[in-house]
């Protein structure tokens, strides 16, 4: 890990909680001025900060069925699975994994139907030799690492 002030933890975290804070609360908050908060946003944006984005309940937008699924590909395929993978519109999130798989696929269908169609495609043009199928009932926690900006001196020394 990067080595960074605890400040910048502490930002980093208020963003993590709420990215849509405005920086005059957060300075408020956080005894940290403005300028500075808008200063270690930008520079942590080039390296740290991937993606501004949104949590969705991808239910209450119709889709019923998510999936994590783990795929063991001939090794001859696994670029070809990969890129394949990663330009699906369903697939929310991709990660090259160990232990006797290649890839955990993260897939948000609006059915089972849908997901079994996809699989069908999927298995037509690949040679997939492990598969395993997770269907998420219930989501208890997402997205919550390094959200409470009070934890932020349990975290690794980041002090410079």
């Amino acid at each position: 890990m990067r080595n960074m002030k605890e400040r910048d933890m502490v930002i980093i975290s208020y963003l993590r909680k709420d990215a849509r804070m405005n920086l005059t609360t957060m300075s408020r908050q956080t005894g940290i001025p403005v300028s500075t908060i808008f200063d270690r946003i930008r520079l942590h944006e080039k390296d740290i900060i991937k993606k501004h984005t949104a949590i969705i309940d991808f239910s209450r937008l119709g889709y019923t069925t998510r999936i994590n699924m783990m795929l063991k590909s001939k090794k001859d395929e696994k670029e070809s699975l990969k890129n394949y993978l990663a330009k699906q519109d369903n697939v929310n999130s991709v990660y090259k994994i160990n232990n006797n798989y290649d890839f955990l696929v993260e897939g948000i269908f609006l059915n089972i139907k849908e997901f079994e169609d996809f699989l069908d495609r999927m298995d037509s043009k690949f040679s997939i030799e492990a598969k395993e199928i997770y269907y998420i009932v219930d989501e208890i926690k997402r997205e919550d690492f390094m959200s409470d900006p009070q934890n932020v001196s349990m975290l690794p020394d980041t002090r410079t």
